[in-house]
């Protein structure tokens, strides 16, 4: 009997890295699981690695009411109502200095990681079960500072607010609500990240951050993913209004 037998996953972002390991673990543990993701190569090829008459895939702006309102209603007339939610579609901008920030790039950010992740609860927690849960992707920078990036630091503390917010207003439909916080991963999100601090810095920026981390490695993509296992199971019952931090240590 598998952790998530018969419940209902929804995944923003479910092409990439982090949702492609999630997904691919929720279905061993017996879920249902609907990927949303904008680019149609990148889903195709993620229907295709995962094999599972389990698994559909939806393109969706999370960023847009009707983008969300449109996979939710896909997710439920395809498998059901939700049991899990899982918030995890983001995108980056410029590693440049505050002054030097493009305002375009700050407000495109924020429309992703925090606005989209608000208008999956907004239009998800009606089609959700009692009992769930909601996980929303942040990092291990929704907890810290790191110059050049304050669209992104900015962003992922926010998604910590709403965060808080939402756990207490679900609390009553015993639905549990938490932020997922990385540290760098080994996939290809990141290093765009780390060649832009490079570049910024003139460091290397991979060899700089392991050096940050305890445990001296990044992370790989299904690490992650058995901690978004974790939130989306009833090994986390007892579990709302948390930041689980997955980061090496780097934060300590």
């Amino acid at each position: 009997m598998g952790l998530l037998d018969g419940r209902v996953c929804v995944i923003t972002g479910g092409a990439g890295s982090l949702g492609l390991a999630s997904a691919r673990r929720f279905l061993d543990e017996g879920a249902k699981v609907m990927l949303v993701d904008l680019e149609g190569a990148t889903r195709a090829r993620a229907l295709a690695d995962l094999a599972s008459p389990n698994v559909d895939a939806v393109a969706a702006d999370v960023s847009q009411a009707t983008g969300a309102r449109a996979y939710i209603e896909r997710t439920v007339a395809r498998f059901g109502p939700i049991d899990v939610l899982f918030s995890n579609a983001g995108n980056q901008g410029p590693v440049v200095p505050v002054t030097e920030y493009p305002e375009d790039a700050f407000d495109a950010l924020l429309a992703v990681h925090v606005r989209g992740a608000f208008l999956a609860c907004k239009y998800g927690l009606p089609r959700m079960n009692d009992g769930g849960s909601v996980i929303i992707t942040s990092s291990v920078v929704g907890a810290m500072g790191a110059p050049g990036s304050v669209a992104y630091v900015t962003a992922k503390h926010a998604q910590v607010g709403l965060m808080r917010t939402v756990a207490r207003e679900a609390a009553r439909r015993r639905i549990r609500v938490n932020t997922l916080h990385p540290g760098p991963v080994d996939n290809a999100f990141q290093l765009r990240i780390e060649q832009g601090i490079s570049r910024l810095a003139a460091v290397d920026a991979t060899r700089m951050l392991d050096e940050m981390i305890p445990l001296a490695r990044h992370a790989r993509p299904e690490e992650i993913a058995r901690s978004a296992l974790y939130l989306a199971s009833d090994l986390s019952s007892f579990v709302t209004a948390t930041t689980l931090m997955v980061d090496g240590g780097m934060r300590g």
